[in-house]
């Protein structure tokens, strides 16, 4: 009870509306004035004729073969609490973003809140080669990087594609590959997927998933390359 405040409002849930470890409070919480919400099965009940608002949660019978059990009244209790739950959540225009600061530690949290800026491969880390840099030197790049691809731009730094260990791989399976005459340009991939450095780092994730890539170039509103993601950084931080 010491517990209780003016701006508090008190909710109980009993069955029988008798409980007795209940009515014991009754008289202590009208002497603070806080309003007293009761969930019962028996409208008639004590608890429902003292409470400032009375909601009738009864039951044809408990799901116990015995009917003794409280089965079906606590589901009941239950699934009220969740409705009301929701209710007062769209009433306050209760948000993902409140729940994630509620929650910022957990996975749900870390969905929630993190951004691909926060983990994203900035500056030097960037896998990054000139479109008219040869087959050659994409491979010394990626290999320096180690993310596994990497962007290809033009002048101006905007992305033009993405050439990956993938790619690699398949261009291998067609035949001979002369990777000193060969340019990025005729192998990268055109008009690839990117992401936006001020996105949530699950909507990256949605990204690859959806597409089945595993590395992202992230771009500015203006299509200019500030970042890299991969697989592994998504996994790294929990967003996975």
């Amino acid at each position: 009870m010491g517990m209780i405040t003016p701006s508090d409002v008190v909710m109980v849930f009993s069955n029988s509306g008798e409980t007795e470890e209940i009515l014991t409070l009754l008289p202590l919480i009208k002497r603070l004035n806080v309003p007293l919400v009761a969930f019962t099965g028996n409208p008639n009940s004590t608890l429902a004729k003292n409470a400032s608002a009375h909601i009738d949660v009864s039951i044809e019978k408990e799901a116990c073969p015995l009917g003794l059990a409280p089965t079906t009244s606590t589901t009941t209790a239950l699934a009220m609490g969740d409705a009301l739950a929701i209710s007062i959540l769209e009433e306050r225009g209760f948000t993902a973003d409140d729940f994630a600061l509620s929650h910022p530690g957990g996975q749900l949290g870390r969905r929630l809140l993190l951004r691909i800026s926060d983990i994203m491969h900035t500056g030097e880390q960037i896998p990054i080669v000139n479109v008219k840099a040869s087959l050659s030197d994409a491979l010394v790049e990626m290999t320096q990087k180690g993310l596994g691809m990497t962007t290809v731009v033009d002048d101006n730094n905007a992305v033009l594609g993405i050439f990956t260990d993938g790619d690699l791989r398949r261009l291998l399976d067609h035949g001979e590959v002369n990777i000193h005459s060969m340019g990025i340009s005729d192998v990268m991939i055109k008009n690839c997927k990117t992401g936006n450095a001020g996105s949530l780092a699950s909507e990256g994730l949605h990204i690859m998933q959806k597409h089945k890539i595993s590395a992202l170039p992230i771009t500015d509103d203006n299509n200019q390359l500030v970042g890299a993601l991969n697989m592994h950084d998504l996994l790294r931080v929990g967003v996975v």
